[in-house]
């Protein structure tokens, strides 16, 4: 396909797409009205279902299709960003060169203070996601980057001995996979996709809310694992990756 063919698909296809959000904003509620179907529907279905936060009722319960979704193209993106920083034609892994780091002493104490804090507050943000405000996305994310104080705080080589990557390739993959699976299994189940099928349990208890604890659970290790991924990819090409010693010189044939 020319440039002028993809030219043209870009402008009816993206043509089409302004259309649309043209249309759905007109026809948007003017704003600071008295309809809200939205939270008509959202509330009285997250006390149904015995989840707190309402935020996690409609992320992992009303509309957990749609998170899958998010998770799907989470995934993606890490697995495209890794791709692209791996070593090149002509370039090489080493090591990182150790014992060369220069941190404040303060700044290495408040690391290795800050870190088992940090990755509990990750812990308590995924778990509590259904009671209060947090959930898997947030506490994921928290978990992914506390880890690297320590990278901060003290080395490279030190962060490495703590953070197996093949652990966490799999976990990013396990996250993944239990929320496709459980949607699959309720839709065999019940005929719903991601039907809130669990035991809800009792408002303000941990294990309440049904499915959206589990789902929660699901998303924090999936997008703990897509950080600590992502993030060891662009440490490695910053620290590791370098130029080919023989990249410059001629070919003595």
């Amino acid at each position: 396909m020319n440039r002028t063919a993809r030219l043209v698909m870009f402008a009816v296809a993206g043509g089409g797409v302004a259309a649309l959000l043209v249309l759905a904003a007109f026809g948007l509620p003017h704003f600071g009205g008295a309809v809200h179907p939205y939270r008509d529907a959202a509330v009285p279905a997250a006390v149904r279902q015995v989840t707190s936060n309402v935020i996690s009722s409609i992320n992992f319960d009303l509309r957990g299709l749609d998170t899958l979704g998010e998770e799907t193209i989470f995934l993606a993106s890490v697995l495209a960003a890794t791709v692209l920083l791996r070593a090149g034609d002509d370039e090489e892994e080493r090591s990182p060169e150790g014992g060369g780091e220069r941190v404040l002493e303060t700044t290495r104490l408040f690391g290795y203070l800050f870190l088992p804090v940090t990755l509990m507050v990750g812990l308590l943000t995924v778990a509590h996601g259904a009671l209060t405000p947090g959930g898997g996305f947030q506490g994921g994310v928290v978990l992914g980057t506390g880890i690297h104080l320590l990278y901060v705080a003290g080395s490279h080589r030190a962060l490495d001995r703590v953070r197996p990557l093949p652990v966490f390739d799999y976990g990013e993959a396990l996250g993944t996979g239990v929320f496709a699976c459980y949607g699959v299994a309720t839709a065999l189940a019940t005929g719903a996709f991601l039907a809130n099928a669990l035991p809800l349990g009792s408002f303000g208890e941990l294990f309440s809310s049904g499915s959206v604890l589990l789902l929660s659970c699901a998303v924090g290790v999936e997008v703990a694992s897509g950080v600590v991924v992502l993030l060891a990819a662009f440490l490695n090409q910053a620290l590791a990756v370098h130029p080919k010693r023989d990249a410059g010189k001629s070919d003595p044939s």
